[in-house]
Parts: C-alpha cells; sequence; structure tokens
C-alpha cells in the first residue's frame, strides 16, 4: 500500500506517470508497505499468462527473492525509476523516504534493486550510472543498506500512517532495532539469482529468452 498522501499525476513526456507527494513526507516516513492485496504470480502463473497480461505484468511488478512477480494493486505500480531516489526498499517488505519529501516532489526508486531481468538506460541525471543492470544489488548493497542504516532513526520520531498495515512480526523487528541497529537485515536478502530463473524455466517446461 502507497502512503496515503499521495496521488499519480503526469510527469513528462519522458516517463509518462508517476505518484508524488500531496503533504510533506519526512525522512523516515515508511511510504509503501506490500500488504495482503498486493497479487503474487508464481514464475508458472507468470509465464502461463496470455501475452498481453504477461506484458502488463512485466511492465508493472518486480521480482522478490524467491523469483515471484509482485504486482501492486494501487498507485505504487506507478512510482518510477531514479539513480537520485527520493524513497528506497528495505528486506522488510516496506519502503521508507530516505530524504525529505515535499509536496509536489515524486516519490521515486532505484530500480537496481527490484531484480530486473535486462539492462535499460535510464534518464540522465548527471549521476555516475546511466544503466540499471540485473546485479546491481550485488554490487551496490552495502552502499544502501549504509544508506538504510542513517535512515533507522527517524523512523521512530515520524508520524507512520501505515504502521497498522506492517505485519506484527515487522513491527517487533524494527523496534528490536532501536536497540542495536547492526541488527538490521542485508536489503541483499532481496536479490533474486537469475540463473535460478533458468532453471525454474526447465523445471516447468517454459523457454527463457
Amino acid at each position: 500500500m502507497i502512503h496515503p498522501k499521495t496521488e499519480v499525476r503526469f510527469i513528462n513526456e519522458k516517463v509518462g506517470y508517476g505518484v508524488v507527494a500531496t503533504d510533506f513526507l519526512p525522512k523516515g516516513t515508511i511510504t509503501w508497505v506490500q500488504d495482503s492485496l498486493d497479487r503474487i504470480f508464481s514464475l508458472g502463473e507468470a509465464e502461463g499468462l496470455p501475452k498481453v497480461q504477461k506484458e502488463i505484468l512485466d511492465k508493472f511488478s518486480f521480482t522478490n527473492s524467491r523469483g515471484e512477480k509482485v504486482l501492486c494493486w494501487d498507485n505504487a505500480k506507478f512510482v518510477n525509476h531514479s539513480f537520485r531516489p527520493s524513497c528506497f526498499s528495505t528486506a522488510y517488505d516496506f519502503e521508507i523516504a530516505i530524504r525529505d519529501i515535499y509536496p509536489g516532489e515524486e516519490l521515486t526508486d532505484d530500480y537496481g534493486y527490484l531484480n530486473i531481468e535486462e539492462p535499460f538506460a535510464a534518464m540522465d541525471e548527471g549521476h555516475k550510472r546511466k544503466i540499471v543492470y540485473p546485479d546491481d544489488l550485488l554490487t551496490y548493497y552495502k552502499e544502501w543498506d549504509a544508506m538504510i542504516l542513517d535512515c533507522l532513526p527517524y523512523i521512530y520520531n515520524v508520524e507512520q500512517a501505515l504502521l497498522p498495515i506492517l505485519p506484527a512480526s515487522t513491527r517487533i523487528e524494527i523496534e528490536r532495532l532501536k536497540i542495536d541497529p547492526r541488527n538490521m537485515r542485508s536489503l541483499l536478502e532481496c536479490y533474486y539469482p537469475r540463473s535460478l530463473t533458468i532453471q525454474n524455466s526447465i523445471d516447468y517446461g517454459y523457454e527463457t529468452k
């Protein structure tokens, strides 16, 4: 579920539509939580869809650490990529604002941690990275973990509209990180080795590209 103080707006001709804040979202705000309304497709289900449906699923879903396709039920599926994102995922199935997000500002992710299948050239933002690669998570997870760790203290000091959506077990884990943040689970847990996709496709009887 995307944060309630957001809406979909047309951004520009390059990226199309995106999600923007309708109110101030301070650093540390939980901006998205994977919830029970999100649809999860196994590899077999995804590959078995008619072409027109599979194209939509590939466009609007992300791949989790088990190789499943996760299709968000709400506007979260319109969050765009940025090499300078305003939000970042965690190993706890939620995302947080890694800086203050002001009204009218876009909520963006780094698609480098979404287990994309093929590299793609992103819009030039003056960043050293120009292309998103399937294995970016392996390359940058230590840097990204450090950034998330820096945001942890802010989580406890801001209003969290999505806190009730978090599973009780996750809330307990987050509370325990107050005592020792070094126990934070690494974003590397979100990585799905693409070699498993190939093996699973063989097991299911599908051909891979």
